[in-house]
């Protein structure tokens, strides 16, 4: 196995734990959000730190699960002529796509996020202004991070994609399947 294989793999391994961390903010979204509900109206309880704290799980969850989706190749498509191509075909729209479209917006909104989401606020140590809110800058660094990990989920389809077009390389089955949405 080469440098490039080698890299590739352990960028799908990074981006494979952070999918089972998006499922399980998920599910820890929905647990908070239920005992909240619970909590405000049958014990007349309420506080605001449940409810920022719900909408921080998912927007991790979101925001992690973007490379986890494109490693699993689930990733949304504009299908114009991709269902009509072979497997080389697609192959090579992927290789564009990843190369043309993903890369250059995944680092600038990488770059444009940390500059003027994120830094600012971990400078001034931003927090909600609600009462019993949590801290704003963690949250606001997922974003940046989110898509630096969707850019480099990005690398790694590159490189099983050239592989695979040198022969070097057999990519797996899911990653060159394709259905037509049914609509």
């Amino acid at each position: 196995m080469g440098f490039w294989s080698k890299l590739s793999a352990g960028i799908d391994y990074v981006n494979q734990l952070l999918g089972k961390a998006a499922s399980i903010m998920i599910l820890l979204s929905c647990i908070v959000s239920a005992l909240n509900a619970l909590l405000r109206y049958g014990f007349d309880v309420s506080n605001n730190w449940p409810l920022e704290l719900q909408w921080y799980l998912f927007a991790a969850a979101v925001m992690l699960g973007t490379s986890y989706t494109l490693k699993r190749n689930e990733h949304v498509r504009v299908d114009l002529i991709y269902s009509q191509l072979s497997d080389r075909g697609r192959l090579w729209v992927d290789l564009f796509g990843l190369i043309f479209f993903l890369m250059p917006a995944c680092l600038l909104f990488a770059w444009l996020s940390w500059k003027t989401l994120f830094y600012p606020s971990w400078l001034v140590m931003e927090h909600s202004s609600n009462s019993g809110g949590l801290a704003r800058y963690p949250i606001k660094f997922v974003v940046p991070f989110g898509f630096f990990m969707l850019s480099l989920q990005g690398v790694s389809e590159i490189i099983k994609r050239i592989g695979a077009l040198q022969g070097k390389t057999a990519l797996p089955a899911e990653d060159l399947h394709y259905e037509k949405p049914m609509q």
